[in-house]
């Protein structure tokens, strides 16, 4: 089977939509899938990759099997469904023939991800980081997008010009060199993913 993973992220930016791809690969190389990778398709906005999951699902060749992957922008309990979350949240109905584990979502964006992983930030933006400003490792998935976000800027603020945390190349970057183990400690939706991948490839 042939997984195609659709993703939020990257803009309007071709460049950035290859750094966005480049992240994702790195991060699930480390993972353990680096002789079986999914293929990955950075689509800009959520819209944009909604709309792109939708066609490759009605165009599906034979053992294609196309994921959507998007922030969740708001908190999401497990085992309720993606498809419930992003019906309620955004209007988006699931397509037919779509089965629950082509929903994947980063609860509550991507950048939660990041403060899972502390040795990989201490690493990345070295000793200026200021890790007394970063969120809780307990319950991160329940912290608001504009939290998590504010607090990667206030803890990196003081890493120099261009070397504090940005949304986009930087933030690509350092996605590619978290550990996917500290992730599965702290962030039961990313567990979902690998599981995903795991019974699929």
């Amino acid at each position: 089977m042939k997984v195609r993973l659709y993703i939020e992220g990257g803009g309007d930016s071709r460049s950035l939509h290859i750094k966005c791809r480049e992240g994702f690969r790195k991060l699930l190389e480390r993972a353990g899938f680096q002789n079986r990778m999914p293929s990955t398709r950075a689509c800009g906005s959520r819209n944009a990759a909604y709309d792109d999951f939708k066609t490759a699902l009605r165009t599906a060749a034979a053992g294609d099997y196309p994921v959507l992957l998007v922030e969740s922008e708001a908190p999401v309990n497990l085992p309720r469904s993606p498809w419930h979350h992003l019906q309620s949240r955004d209007g988006w109905e699931r397509p037919a023939g779509a089965d629950d584990d082509q929903a994947q979502l980063m609860v509550q964006c991507m950048e939660t991800w990041c403060p899972a992983d502390r040795n990989a930030l201490r690493e990345f933006f070295g000793s200026h980081l200021r890790e007394n400003a970063l969120p809780s490792l307990d319950n991160l998935e329940t912290r608001a997008k504009g939290t998590v976000q504010e607090a990667l800027a206030n803890a990196t603020r003081d890493c120099g010009q261009h070397r504090g945390y940005e949304k986009g190349r930087r933030s690509f970057e350092l996605l590619g060199q978290l550990d996917p183990a500290e992730l599965k400690t702290h962030l039961p939706h990313f567990v979902r993913l690998c599981q995903m991948l795991e019974s699929r490839l």
